[in-house]
């Protein structure tokens, strides 16, 4: 019975490992119109399409977050400093265009099991039947997107959230259920004890 419990805990962690989307990090400048309209195509496709992504925007034109930007674009070998940059996984993309989005998909799914990947084409395709309705039917996606803010010292990293932060629900339920078999473990110690 405890090799059981065992084993379908290892499982539920794994998969919530395995179905996980590349999270995003979005260099942008507030007058660049493209980086407006990546920002916006995320918020209507990618945040309801792939709810377990995160998804960083960090404006370069603040003085702090210059070399972090620099450092990308070297890291891409990118030519020009033209944004945005858009960073996914380990993939870059420089400039947006909606003829981007399925490269840009097919490097946040490149770890995903073949469910959650299902499920993200099956919300794709409900969001172009009619988008509006869609989002009308899910006011609040599960996944985020957060304005990054320099470090006030070295060692803390603040950031606004825009959306709800459900990370820690995966490692709640984890915690939660390994407290359940600990419990399990000890009453079943307990009656065959007696």
């Amino acid at each position: 019975m405890k090799h059981k419990i065992l084993s379908v805990l290892f499982g539920l962690f794994v998969s919530c490992g395995a179905a996980s989307a590349a999270d995003i990090t979005v260099y942008y400048s507030p007058t660049c119109p493209h980086c407006h309209h990546m920002r916006d195509y995320a918020s209507n496709n990618f945040i309801y399409e792939y709810p377990t992504i995160n998804i960083t925007m960090i404006d370069v034109t603040v003085p702090e977050n210059r070399g972090m930007f620099v450092d990308v674009i070297k890291k891409c070998d990118f030519s020009s400093g033209g944004v945005p940059v858009i960073k996914i996984g380990e993939k870059c993309f420089q400039g947006f265009a909606e003829s981007m989005a399925d490269d840009m998909r097919a490097a946040i799914e490149v770890d995903m099991d073949d469910a959650a990947k299902k499920s993200a084409a099956a919300v794709k395709k409900s969001i172009a039947e009619n988008g509006d309705e869609y989002r009308d039917a899910h006011p609040t996606p599960v996944a985020t997107i957060t304005e990054y803010t320099a470090p006030v010292d070295d060692e803390n990293t603040e950031k606004k959230t825009t959306a709800s932060d459900n990370k820690w629900a995966s490692w709640i339920l984890i915690i939660l259920a390994l407290s359940v078999l600990g419990f399990s473990i000890f009453v079943a110690g307990g009656k065959s004890r007696k």
